[in-house]
């Protein structure tokens, strides 16, 4: 018999969760074996279930998913990993693959590539969107590296919160998007401030949006 590929599925929306399973449960050759909605459940689930992949998103509830990644890849080094995300800045997909992803796939683009991205992933290649690879390569190309920006200093929930707010979301509505306080949104606004060297919130927006602009 030929062997059916075990995927876990580690996202915080149940919807999504639903869609994303029903469609890899139509192939022949893969089934998802187990979904969790939080990094603790995951990291359970990843023990007793013994997949042979794991899809993780990068927004999670508790912490980042790329949080996540580095603990699955440390537990399990070399697990096919394939990240989903509703982010479409390229760095977090640097990060990921810097952390052992071997994928990286935007949400907005998931229904037509996602089965294609994770028998990519799967087979032991690198998947990343025909989007992603020309924002990478005209990076390289104009020699503009975000990596040699502050902002790369920012932990994962940290860029997570600047890049929303580079997107124009106010405080409530980051707080609902990751799942946390708009207290605790206000404290990582206070440390973006820090490690970024501006005094005032006026100027913080001002860096959120030219980051965004360079780096959309």
């Amino acid at each position: 018999m030929p062997h059916t590929a075990r995927i876990l599925i580690v996202d915080d929306h149940p919807v999504f969760r639903k869609g994303l399973a029903q469609l890899i449960n139509e192939e022949k050759d893969m089934e998802v074996c187990g979904e969790a909605e939080d990094v603790d459940t995951a990291q359970q689930k990843l023990v007793r279930l013994d997949p042979d992949m794991v899809i993780i998103d990068i927004t999670l509830k508790d912490k980042s998913g790329l949080e996540l990644l580095a603990e699955v890849q440390t537990a399990r080094p070399g697990l096919p990993t394939l990240i989903i995300s509703m982010h479409d800045e390229s760095l977090y997909a640097e990060r990921a693959f810097r952390l052992g992803a071997m994928g990286y796939i935007m949400k907005g683009e998931m229904s037509d590539t996602v089965i294609q991205a994770i028998r990519q992933v799967l087979s032991g290649r690198i998947y990343a969107s025909d989007t992603m690879v020309s924002r990478m390569v005209g990076r390289l190309t104009r020699k503009t590296d975000p990596a040699s920006h502050p902002v790369e200093s920012l932990s994962d929930r940290e860029l997570e919160v600047f890049q929303l707010m580079g997107k124009g979301f106010q405080r409530k509505e980051i707080a609902d998007l990751l799942g946390i306080s708009v207290k605790t949104v206000g404290s990582y606004r206070e440390t973006i401030k820090k490690k970024l060297n501006v005094c005032t919130s006026g100027a913080l927006m001002r860096e959120a949006l030219d980051w965004r602009r360079r780096f959309p």
